[in-house]
């Protein structure tokens, strides 16, 4: 959240309502049905699961955070009546870790969040039986399987729907997003991962209720533990990553102005390409890592070069063709970016040996360059920049068509082109401050104040020349 704004403070004061009204019924005379030995145990449990995050874990690296323990939280809600289940996930939520202000607002939200969450489980899974699943102590009341896997997996999807639906309506309130993207891509990421925590669930409930007792559960909450303790490694390393390249492109975005956000839409335009051709998920990543820093060699061209308002000069032309060789030096200690390098390295080949740094032609340009050079080019073109008006995103396509063959893969200009066309193509202004911009010229060029629009895409007065 940026701050706690009134429609974030509203949306916390309804999930705090809300979460009280479910969990009071347990606290009421006859409690609910509860069984407060089971629920002061998992209540504990989980507190004790939460309060690491606090502190420094195995010797810093990596802190537990809030919400790393569905698989408890799941487990109270098989074992607990619904207001009871709910109960049990405020205690370790308001302890836990809270990373950003306002440190009080979040730790609010998330017990709130996650105590309507457990409530839900706890009555979907009710109302299908899933109680008498479980089985108990004795021989004779062994667990019902596979039939206690429906209403499991039952609970686990509805605690996947609710907890993804709080956060979209957060993010929405305090970031003033339209719902649908607030709520965008949250359910998918996030269902796999719930379902496996309600599994886990299930088998710490069906230990908890045998005659082995709540002791044997904890065998099944040590590895979960220590698989959350990999999994939030797996996440800060990831996001060590997404750091590393967001500090180099708003270096590059800094000192050459002229193409502020290209970075990012290349990366974007790559991975449409990608999709098209097939790629395989694993690398699709990456290759967005090589279009977001194709262009991070610009950090060791001189600013004067990168920012000149005139025609470079030979020499000039020289040293603007050494900024695929300045970004692979920059980033061939990064080894997380894998092919992505020969891309950054190679994105200004071309298929018919003319390119640079080193001349390469046909195959031996690796994939991902020949990938990047159309996506570069293509959102060079589409983009509108102070200088210059971008081409319509047909007349772009058209011209990546007419220099396929020698310039650029066709296969990669045809995927371009299907992308395209299945999901279009937002253009967009990249300079700081727009001025009055001249009538297109035509499909071959379009001109502004001192500079021409080379058929590649880029800037013929600061880039190389045709």
């Amino acid at each position: 959240m940026r701050a706690t704004g009134g429609a974030a403070r509203a949306c916390i004061l309804a999930a705090a309502v809300c979460a009280v009204l479910c969990a009071v019924p347990a606290l009421l005379p006859g409690g609910a049905g509860a069984p407060w030995t089971t629920v002061a145990l998992l209540t504990a449990l989980y507190l004790a699961c939460e309060l690491p995050g606090r502190r420094p874990f195995f010797g810093g690296s990596v802190p537990i955070t809030a919400g790393s323990f569905f698989p408890l939280l799941l487990a109270a809600a098989f074992l607990l009546p619904p207001a009871a289940a709910a109960l049990t996930a405020i205690p370790g939520s308001l302890a836990g870790r809270v990373e950003q202000a306002p440190e009080t607002a979040r730790r609010i939200w998330r017990a709130a969040q996650l105590a309507l969450t457990v409530w839900t489980a706890s009555s979907v899974h009710r109302l299908l039986g899933g109680g008498a699943t479980l089985g108990g102590p004795g021989p004779g009341r062994l667990p019902d399987f596979p039939y206690a896997l429906l209403p499991a997996c039952a609970a686990a999807l509805a605690f996947s729907l609710v907890l993804t639906a709080l956060d979209g309506a957060i993010l929405a309130a305090a970031e003033r997003l339209p719902l649908r993207r607030a709520w965008s891509g949250l359910l998918p990421r996030s269902l796999g991962p719930h379902l496996v925590h309600g599994l886990a669930g299930l088998m710490m409930a069906v230990l908890w209720r045998s005659s082995y007792g709540p002791l044997s559960a904890l065998f099944v909450l040590l590895p979960m533990y220590i698989s959350c303790w990999v999994f939030a490694q797996y996440h800060r390393e990831h996001a060590a990553h997404r750091a590393t390249i967001r500090a180099l492109v708003q270096a590059v975005d800094i000192k050459d102005t002229y193409t502020r956000g290209h970075s990012e839409r290349v990366g974007r335009a790559s991975v449409l390409i990608a999709r098209e051709l097939g790629m395989a998920e694993e690398r699709l990543e990456v290759l967005r890592f090589a279009g977001i820093l194709h262009d991070v060699g610009k950090l060791g061209v001189p600013t004067r070069v990168l920012r000149k308002d005139g025609p470079l000069t030979p020499e000039e032309r020289r040293v603007i063709e050494l900024h695929p060789e300045y970004g692979h030096e920059i980033v061939r200690g990064i080894g997380f970016l894998g092919e992505a390098r020969a891309a950054i390295l190679h994105h200004h080949e071309r298929l018919d040996g003319s390119g640079y740094p080193y001349g390469l032609s046909g195959r031996e340009i690796p994939e991902f360059a020949r990938v990047v050079a159309v996506a570069d080019a293509f959102d060079a073109m589409t983009s509108t920049r102070s200088y210059r008006r971008g081409r319509p995103v047909p007349a772009a396509v058209e011209e990546l068509k007419r220099c396929a063959g020698t310039q650029f893969d066709p296969r990669m200009v045809r995927a371009l082109a299907r992308g395209v066309e299945r999901n279009g193509w937002a253009t967009a202004v990249t300079a700081d401050e727009t001025v009055p911009l001249p009538r297109a010229e035509g499909a071959g060029a379009v001109r502004g104040p001192g500079r021409a629009q080379a058929p590649d895409g880029t800037d013929a007065a600061r880039d190389r020349p045709r």
